[in-house]
């Protein structure tokens, strides 16, 4: 016989939500007018969290000692790539989204792969076809890569989704407000 399974479900504050989503807003508004501070103070921020990250990794290290190796191993590359961010934000500034493009791209190539084989295993056309369609964006971002307007682009889609995410979290704020 199987037990069935409760999660307690804990639901963020409304007010915490419409925080998230002013911030969301005036970030994606920001990359928008003024892209170029915009993004190299979010690399710095980004910088600065993988260096702290990298330290509290560490000392985690010395409080739990289950998979040691690894976490001595993520724990340096955080601090070597926080340090190195904030010491060349502008390279950096025009790295990551690079980066990104490409690793979104290559995402995109194994989701479209994904999805066909389970599209053949009786996932339905609908699968197939998104499958195909995440293949074809893989592809198109891969050979996109390195290209000069790829971070400016990248940066500006990221503001739109920043300034629409930001309105759609703030109005389910007020939704769960009233409800």
């Amino acid at each position: 016989m199987e037990e069935a399974v409760q999660f307690e479900t804990r639901q963020v504050p409304w007010w915490l939500l419409l925080l998230g989503g002013i911030l969301n807003v005036i970030v994606g508004i920001l990359l928008l007018t003024v892209p170029g501070k915009t993004t190299l103070a979010l690399v710095w921020v980004l910088g600065l969290y993988w260096l702290i990250q990298g330290i509290f990794t560490l000392v985690g290290m010395f409080l739990d000692h289950s998979a040691w190796g690894w976490k001595l191993f993520v724990g340096i590359l955080g601090i070597i790539a926080g340090v190195l961010v904030m010491r060349h934000p502008i390279a950096s500034a025009l790295l990551l989204p690079n980066i990104a493009v490409l690793l979104l791209g290559i995402q995109g190539l194994i989701v479209g792969i994904v999805m066909i084989v389970m599209a053949f295993k009786g996932g339905g056309w609908g699968m197939g076809i998104l499958g195909a369609v995440s293949i074809v964006f893989g592809i198109i971002l891969i050979l996109a890569y390195g290209e000069l307007g790829t971070a400016a682009v990248f940066i500006w889609v990221v503001g739109i989704f920043a300034v629409v995410g930001g309105i759609a979290q703030s109005v389910q704020a007020f939704m769960q407000r009233r409800a």
